[in-house]
């Protein structure tokens, strides 16, 4: 269903699933799981996973905090996009590496839910994929002290509003990891 031409194929996107990151992000553990066990399938059916790793002042390059979480191994065939915005598409080489790869649709992990990972998905939408969010496979930090939601309001109601998210020849859903498919919708 995307805009994009010639896009048939599904991409596992991993966000930003850093040791800076995540440390105390809410169901850390879990949604940490949730995502192996979503590399684990996309890898099995030949589905590529494309891992994006922030920067910037607090994660600084080569930093433990910048590193990736242990638990999540990216193989040295996947592709690694490195990005200094919450968007992952702004000023990185993400449209290429899914274009070299007949993209068409995101599945979209990883951290955090009101930060990259909201960005990355209009961001996506809005350039033409059709932007599967996985609504047990994204987390946050707590930042009710500056009047923000809890993380769990903050991730139901992403959830929420994206599963009704469309536009013309593109659309949004949330799914949990169990019905998560890399199957495009023309496919099935």
């Amino acid at each position: 269903m995307t805009t994009l031409t010639d896009r048939p194929n599904s991409a596992l996107l991993v966000i930003d699933v850093q040791n800076g990151v995540v440390d105390g992000a809410h169901n850390r553990d879990k949604v940490i799981a949730n995502i192996n066990t979503l590399v684990d399938k996309a890898r099995t059916e030949g589905v590529p996973v494309v891992w994006v790793q922030h920067s910037s002042d607090e994660l600084r390059t080569g930093s433990e905090s910048w590193q990736y979480v242990p638990e999540l191994v990216r193989r040295d065939t996947e592709p690694l996009v490195h990005k200094k915005y919450g968007d992952s598409f702004e000023a990185t080489e993400l449209e290429d590496v899914l274009a070299e790869r007949g993209v068409g649709r995101l599945v979209v992990t990883g951290a955090q839910t009101d930060a990259c990972i909201r960005s990355t998905l209009h961001g996506g939408f809005v350039r033409g994929y059709d932007v599967t969010l996985v609504g047990d496979a994204h987390t946050t930090e707590d930042l009710t002290k500056y009047g923000a939601p809890t993380p769990a309001e903050v991730i139901a109601h992403t959830n929420l509003y994206w599963q009704f998210q469309d536009a013309p020849g593109r659309s949004g859903e949330t799914v949990s990891t169990v019905e998560t498919t890399f199957a495009t919708q023309d496919e099935g």
